[in-house]
């Protein structure tokens, strides 16, 4: 790292920045990312191309181990690619799914065998794994699941139902968080399964929102697992969901949502003149400001983790601020855009694809995913200053 700020980059990391942005400016990616602006209601991207092209050099997955399909490389690589992507404007949820969280826990806690089998794989952009929490009973409070898993000879029998899950009916297999012993202490005898996605018993329903990309409602009816399904240890599970889940929060991903959005808005505001107009520049600067905070402390958080000092305080402060300048960013582009602000990617005459109009529709999501907004302020009253 150079300089005072922990996104400064060392001329390596210069460099490594510079190639990716190279290969998804190519006219190839380019053209697959207005495609996907462009899909119809109720279509969306699946095994997208542009992860197989980073995955060939070792880039989906930088941070991994070459022997897993990784470039060998550390924390800053990783935020690296996962900013790029977001400015280029490919969609996240596969590489976030897929390498950030079931990936790590793999990483982290997963054998031998279960490395082997999964992670070339997902690193190569060729597999899609996902993750079964959220209940339609049990959102933010994971203690409250109520999938079970009863004991059936040496293995076990999932039950249960998932909600608002992305890609299970694209992937191939599942982060599955399910209840292995009755206790009344709610945060034990959970257990993580990697669920085979395709097996009997597997039900998967789309579930309506907002979204372009399909939610869906998973119900899991008998499905047999064995002990080389199991992720960790039995009845373990909240622990490492609680452990390994704070190291997904930098606020990098989000904070780069904002700022590709912010840019946007500021590119109009030159087109239209009104970049000269105080009403619009002074806030523009101000939401600027905002963001370069935002981005320094998403940037110190990589930085704990590619030193090993991960600060679950600190990342939930810094995906509390990223994901809370979505809302002015976007009531600005409203005041610079006008009407064309709202209008769809299936309209012709959308500006920028239909962008701010998807993230019209989808920034309020941004303060649920990886943890509520409520759920970081409690984090950081509580385990930061003590104070509940």
């Amino acid at each position: 790292m150079t300089g005072g700020h922990p996104g400064a980059l060392s001329p390596a990391e210069e460099e490594f920045r510079g190639q990716v942005r190279a290969l998804l400016a190519e006219e190839r990616v380019r053209a697959l990312a207005a495609g996907i602006a462009a899909y119809p209601p109720g279509t969306e991207a699946t095994h997208l191309p542009v992860h197989r092209w980073l995955g060939e050099r070792g880039w989906l997955a930088p941070n991994w181990p070459h022997e897993y399909g990784g470039a060998g490389l550390g924390a800053a690589e990783a935020a690296i690619v996962t900013e790029e992507m977001t400015l280029a404007g490919i969609p996240d949820d596969v590489h976030v799914l897929s390498i950030d969280i079931v990936g790590r826990f793999l990483l982290e806690v997963g054998t031998e065998e279960q490395k082997k089998r999964h992670l070339p794989a997902l690193a190569a952009g060729e597999e899609i794994a996902t993750v079964l929490f959220t209940e339609p009973d049990a959102g933010s409070d994971l203690s409250g699941l109520r999938t079970t898993a009863r004991r059936d000879g040496d293995g076990w029998r999932l039950y249960g139902q998932k909600i608002y899950n992305m890609k299970s009916q694209y992937g191939e297999v599942a982060l599955c968080a399910a209840r292995t012993t009755e206790s009344p202490v709610a945060m034990h005898g959970i257990t993580l399964f990697l669920l085979p996605l395709r097996s009997p018993g597997v039900h998967v329903e789309p579930v309506a929102t907002l979204c372009n990309d399909r939610f869906n409602l998973v119900v899991i009816d008998g499905v047999r697992l064995t002990e080389a399904d199991v992720l960790g240890e039995v009845d373990n599970g909240w622990a490492l969901m609680n452990d390994l889940l704070q190291l997904e929060r930098t606020g990098v991903d989000f904070h780069a949502k904002a700022r590709r959005l912010l840019d946007l808005v500021a590119e109009r505001a030159a087109a239209t003149g009104r970049l000269a107009d105080p009403a619009y520049a002074l806030p523009l600067a101000a939401l600027d400001a905002r963001l370069r905070a935002g981005h320094a402390m998403a940037w110190q958080q990589v930085r704990n983790l590619g030193a090993g000092r991960p600060d679950p305080v600190g990342s939930a402060m810094a995906k509390w601020y990223a994901t809370e300048q979505i809302r002015p960013v976007l009531d600005l582009a409203l005041e610079v855009c006008g009407l064309e602000a709202v209008l769809t990617a299936w309209d012709g005459a959308a500006p920028d694809g239909g962008v701010l109009e998807a993230g019209l529709r989808m920034g309020p999501s941004h303060r649920l995913a990886s943890g509520t907004s409520e759920v970081m302020l409690t984090l950081i009253a509580t385990n930061g200053l003590g104070l509940l």
